[in-house]
């Protein structure tokens, strides 16, 4: 494995070489300027950010609203109890009574008297390509949402508020799609191997190539499943030993991959520089409890756009961090890669920064490139040594040839290799309607989080009232919560 900006490895081990980039950052209220390689003329980039606070009334009846649900839970667990009203819930068997329970009545509480009352608003299932609009199945419920039957009845035309087709490629077939059609009938749905044995395809090979022209790295690997490239390819990386400092608002991949890494995990504060620079320096100054040895690797674990919270990670400030501290640096682009920067090409192109800085590219097909899978970039050496010690390369089954095909007709597009602009043009269209649809929530009076150039744009309601609200324009407007 080897470090992007000179670094090495043997043997599953991280080295440290000297740093060939002659990059400079600075950065002073919060604008970053950064003297680029190229001999460029310096570039901004402000960092604008919104985590508005919700009025005072709003959090006392938010608060109110939650109380008052807590305590008719309550109630309703005890008359259920009693038998007085009906228990829809899964109960354990007569013969199981003297069980010890599998979970915790509590720990199902709030899905049986707040979520069940509201269900009605996730899991709506779809009938057509989610685009701009899509076809929703009309269900009911006759037992207050514990259980739904389908009408058979399609309400047309639904506004989709909750996918992540960024640029829209996850669409009906048409002409340009044609090339996925002829990869499923040469090669068939499935590959039935692993790539440790004979699940390697061409396809994957032009797949991985492309991957790695389009970040400007060395080499790539793809995978089948975003969620299984982080939790199956952290534990390769680091081990006992290891510190890994991860944002304490990363995704649950990077968090299981950490934990199953069996390396020591210490949290920072999100997006925190002072928070992260105090953790590297404990524990460059410390090094391991009890023994106080040096720690065999650092890896400091970001996301490129926080998919619950639409912030931007502080690139450049990490970098110039790890540079500093000489750890290594993971970055997750399963929201960023296709969505940001003039071509798509993610949070380094963003920040106009040195492929060479990270150390570990990380990326999923599932958002932008209306696919599946994901995919680990960076040096040829740390892309050969996970083509060795995958755990998803060991037992994963391969990547479905058609899904490849379709990212590579996507990135090629995004690349302008079709011979047109239409990615281009896709990319460019995304982030005026990001800033567009964020300015206009604003204006209308909504509390929005995360930066003005994340596609990501949580819309908080608080108050779990206003949820149930929300179900009679569900008919016209389907949206994550």
């Amino acid at each position: 494995m080897v470090d992007p900006g000179g670094g090495a490895v043997c043997n599953g081990t991280l080295h440290n070489q000297s740093d060939h980039c002659h990059r400079k950052n600075c950065t002073r209220n919060g604008m970053v300027k950064e003297a680029q390689q190229n001999g460029n003329s310096n570039f901004y980039k402000p960092v604008v950010e919104s985590f508005e606070e919700a009025p005072l009334h709003v959090m006392v009846f938010t608060y109110l609203g939650y109380g008052i649900g807590t305590l008719f839970g309550y109630l309703r667990d005890f008359l259920r109890n009693w038998g007085i009203e009906k228990c829809n819930a899964a109960i354990e068997r007569e013969e199981q009574k003297d069980f010890v329970p599998l979970y915790q009545s509590f720990e199902n509480f709030y899905t049986r008297n707040l979520y069940m009352r509201i269900r009605d608003n996730w899991n709506r299932p779809i009938c057509s390509a989610p685009g701009a609009l899509f076809d929703v199945m009309e269900r009911v419920s006759d037992d207050y949402n514990w259980t739904f039957r389908f009408t058979g009845r399609i309400i047309k035309d639904v506004i989709n508020m909750g996918s992540y087709n960024f640029l829209g490629l996850a669409a009906k077939y048409d002409d340009s799609m044609k090339t996925v059609k002829d990869a499923l009938e040469t090669y068939g749905l499935g590959v039935g191997s692993t790539r440790h044995e004979m699940g390697t395809l061409d396809k994957h090979k032009e797949l991985e190539d492309l991957v790695a022209k389009f970040l400007n790295v060395e080499a790539a690997m793809v995978f089948g499943m975003g969620f299984a490239t982080n939790s199956m390819n952290i534990p390769a990386l680091v081990g006992k030993g290891c510190l890994i400092l991860s944002d304490e608002l990363n995704h649950a991949s990077l968090v299981l991959g950490a934990r199953l890494s069996g390396a020591t995990i210490r949290i920072f504060k999100h997006n925190n520089m002072q928070s992260l620079e105090k953790l590297l320096r404990d524990a460059v100054i410390y090094g391991q409890p009890r023994t106080r040895r040096a720690w065999k690797k650092i890896l400091i674990l970001v996301e490129g756009i926080y998919s619950m919270e639409g912030s931007i990670v502080r690139l450049p400030q990490i970098v110039a961090l790890k540079k500093k501290y000489k750890a290594y640096l993971y970055v997750d682009e399963a929201h960023s890669i296709g969505s940001l920067g003039p071509t798509g090409r993610g949070v380094m192109e963003f920040f106009a920064m040195d492929p060479r800085d990270i150390d570990v590219f990380m990326g999923t097909f599932t958002k932008s490139f209306g696919a599946s899978g994901g995919y680990i970039a960076g040096r040829k050496d740390l892309v050969d040594y996970l083509r060795a010690h995958s755990h998803s390369a060991a037992y994963a089954t391969s990547m479905s040839p058609p899904i490849a095909e379709q990212i590579i007709r996507a990135m090629k597009l995004i690349m302008g290799l079709d011979g047109t602009t239409q990615g281009l043009q896709r990319v460019q269209q995304l982030a005026e309607n990001t800033r567009y649809f964020r300015q206009r929530l604003s204006e209308m009076g909504f509390i929005i989080y995360g930066n003005e150039e994340s596609p990501v744009v949580p819309l908080l309601l608080y108050m779990p009232a206003k949820v149930a609200f929300w179900k009679p324009w569900m008919r016209w407007v389907t949206s994550c919560m």
